[in-house]
């Protein structure tokens, strides 16, 4: 399977293990992955794996999930990704960018597109969308997205920081 997103600015195409140098830039930052859940990847045999279970995945006919990289003027500066159910109706939505990258828009635009995505091409019936209580950038960036507060009372767990915190789940329902 292969899917090409085109926005005013960037290009999301799959991420796969040519990826591994810039991916792992920001996925081994401690600082920039503080609310991932399994995050850092401290080695680079650690983003290998994962990349390599993206790129198996964007193999299949009809793939579980959907790791977007993101590319701006050529150069992959993070993540966007749609997570599907068992029954492939509802996705949860994901992201992370290369701390250089931040505050730019990007997040936003590529999140943006993501959720078109999901629900015109995928035709998913709901998304979510799960991040840490203290990760305000994310929540807002969930509520830019049309996503509604649904619970602020559930657990993140950090395996790698033995560490949890409360969890916030946003949701859109389609009709």
């Amino acid at each position: 399977m292969y899917y090409e997103i085109k926005t005013q600015r960037l290009l999301l195409r799959p991420l796969n293990i040519s990826d591994l140098n810039t991916a792992h830039e920001y996925a081994s930052d401690i600082e920039n992955t503080r609310f991932m859940m399994f995050m850092p990847k401290l080695t680079v045999d650690e983003t290998a794996e994962f990349l390599t279970a993206v790129t198996k995945e964007w193999e299949k006919s009809a793939p579980d999930f959907y790791e977007f990289a993101i590319v701006a003027d050529g150069r992959q500066i993070g993540a966007v990704s749609v997570y599907l159910n068992e029954d492939k109706t509802v996705g949860e939505l994901g992201w992370i960018l290369n701390k250089k990258y931040q505050n730019m828009g990007y997040a936003t635009e590529s999140a943006l597109a993501i959720k078109d995505f999901a629900l015109n091409v995928l035709h998913l019936k709901r998304l979510i969308a799960q991040c840490d209580y203290r990760n305000e950038p994310s929540y807002r960036l969930m509520e830019k997205l049309g996503l509604k507060l649904e619970s602020d009372d559930g657990i993140r767990t950090y395996i790698k920081r033995n560490e949890t915190a409360r969890e916030l789940t946003y949701g859109l329902t389609v009709e």
